[in-house]
């Protein structure tokens, strides 16, 4: 029996269109990977004139492409690679927990893995230990990559015009005084972080928080695909010994996660911009 789209209409927080178009990517399968619009439009029982608008949206995404032939469609790479992240978070998440609680339990601070999405940090695995002072994040947090030491971390691998493309703005927003206050100063930094392991400074986003940083790598390139990061109070940070061994420490995890990851498949995003172009 032919799948009929069926949307609740009593339910206002339904969005027809966004339902719409997950339905056509449904469609397509193992056993029928390629599809026509008049067939999709039949299936779910809307216009075919919708159905074409649906899937030339999804086709500048990335979601669906054109066939050989040029007139059915069949799934794309953005789908796949969405895939791929899906699975690449979700292996970070189970291979990171435990080196963090072993971490965790070998200095008694917080650890904490962040990844990038966008302009934003985000935490995905958190070990914290019981303590007088406390932070604001938790699970599935986001702060502003710029104004983190762990933004910095994750944002190493952009260059100078990719991060231009992510910050257009003249003036970044300032989270503390030491936040960059332009993109320029925001990629000196990052290019200074690379002289060393990892980033360390107290005070950087909350007065009261000090953050060890050290990127997490993953794939045959290399690439940082997270960040690994230590919080502990302000107030120890001027122990240059206690510094020094959290450093060592952290890199040795960060390191040891990474040769996990290698042989995660990082797919790169679909370029927007080039898809916008396509003839339909």
């Amino acid at each position: 029996m032919d799948n009929v789209l069926k949307i609740d209409t009593s339910d206002k927080y339904i969005v027809p269109g966004l339902d719409r178009g997950l339905r056509i990517l449904c469609e397509f399968s193992r056993r029928e990977p390629v599809l026509s619009s008049p067939e999709l439009a039949r299936r779910l029982g809307i216009p075919r004139s919708t159905v074409f608008r649906l899937l030339t949206t999804l086709e500048r995404l990335g979601f669906v492409e054109r066939d050989a032939g040029g007139r059915d469609y069949c799934l794309g790479l953005g789908v796949l690679r969405l895939g791929f992240e899906c699975l690449a978070s979700k292996e970070l998440a189970e291979l990171g927990k435990p080196i963090l609680e072993k971490l965790r339990d070998e200095i008694n601070y917080t650890c904490n893995l962040v990844v990038r999405d966008g302009r934003s940090v985000v935490y995905v695995v958190r070990s914290v230990v019981s303590s007088p002072y406390s932070n604001t994040v938790q699970l599935g947090t986001r702060l502003p990559a710029h104004a983190t030491l762990l933004g910095r971390v994750l944002l190493s691998d952009l260059s100078f015009a990719q991060l231009q493309e992510l910050y257009p703005e003249e003036q970044l927003q300032a989270a503390t005084a030491k936040t960059p206050a332009t993109v320029a100063e925001l990629y000196r930094r990052i290019q200074a972080d690379k002289a060393s392991e990892c980033v360390w400074e107290s005070a950087y986003f909350e007065p009261s928080i000090a953050t060890l940083a050290v990127p997490v790598r993953g794939g045959e390139s290399g690439a940082v695909v997270s960040a690994l990061g230590i919080t502990l109070p302000s107030s120890h940070a001027g122990d240059s010994s206690l510094v020094a061994r959290l450093s060592k420490i952290a890199c040795a995890a960060a390191g040891e996660l990474s040769q996990l990851l290698d042989h995660v498949v990082a797919l790169p995003s679909p370029d927007i911009s080039r898809m916008h172009e396509r003839k339909q």
